[in-house]
């Protein structure tokens, strides 16, 4: 699991029951299901029906990425791409075909099947950075999903509130349950504010850098490919893509 977001976690959830304990309240008093069901349940449901089904089961598979944050290898990428360079200066574009393996990422075959191909740089890089266009929408479009929840979860929590409001006036004979009722009533708005805040608008957020650093690695990927289309020296095209690393 990515430590940050483990350790985010952890300070979110110990500053709101922290808080209650020093308020001198009850943790057992933040804890209610029938609120956690409206809440999230409601969320879910709304999400599904504003959502393409293709999107909203893409969102559901990217949510890993929040617990086990994928790492771009730009660095083995650089050296990768530098090595395909000196290749294809020693024995051609041929030469390079012999290396080609099913096992890399598709888009990258892609690429280099094009370059094997024949095609000029400026051809490679127009199919490659449509695809990569194309790429970036759909996730970014599941990614809006945890937005599109941290935009409900707050109404819904009113709904809960609410909704318990109206058991608790239907128990106005017996006055001795009243601050109870509403106690538990206002639950349902701290669920969705808290859910908002603190846990579907940062996944939204996390999700989104981690689909920029995957785009600006495959722009490196095709940059790279480009520059050995155009027959560019290996080290200069190492030195031009050195750009990426993060320093």
């Amino acid at each position: 699991m990515d430590k940050l977001t483990f350790l985010g976690l952890i300070i979110a959830l110990s500053a709101i029951f922290g808080g209650q304990i020093l308020e001198g309240g009850n943790v057992d008093a933040l804890l209610d299901w029938a609120a956690f069901v409206i809440v999230v349940g409601g969320s879910f449901g709304a999400v599904m029906l504003q959502s393409h089904s293709q999107t909203f089961t893409k969102s559901l598979k990217i949510f890993g990425w929040v617990i086990k944050t994928p790492v771009q290898p730009v660095g083995e990428g650089i050296h990768q791409i530098s090595d395909w360079s000196n290749l294809a200066r020693r024995e051609g574009l041929l030469g390079l075909e012999k290396k080609l393996d099913d096992s890399f990422d598709p888009f990258i075959l892609k690429g280099l099947n094009m370059l094997v191909d024949g095609n000029d740089s400026k051809s490679i890089r127009d199919a490659m950075y449509v695809e990569l266009d194309v790429n970036d929408k759909e996730l970014l479009k599941a990614a809006k999903v945890y937005e599109s929840m941290g935009g409900y979860s707050p109404t819904l929590g009113i709904v809960g509130a609410v909704l318990g409001l109206i058991h608790v006036m239907g128990n106005l004979s017996n006055p001795e349950l009243l601050g109870s009722g509403i106690a538990t009533a206002f639950v349902a708005t701290i669920y969705g504010v808290g859910f908002a805040n603190l846990f579907f608008i940062p996944v939204y957020h996390k999700l989104r850098a981690i689909i920029s650093e995957q785009s600006q690695y495959r722009e490196m990927i095709i940059e790279g490919i480009a520059c050995i289309a155009d027959g560019e020296n290996p080290r200069v095209i190492e030195s031009k893509l050195s750009g990426y690393e993060v320093k």
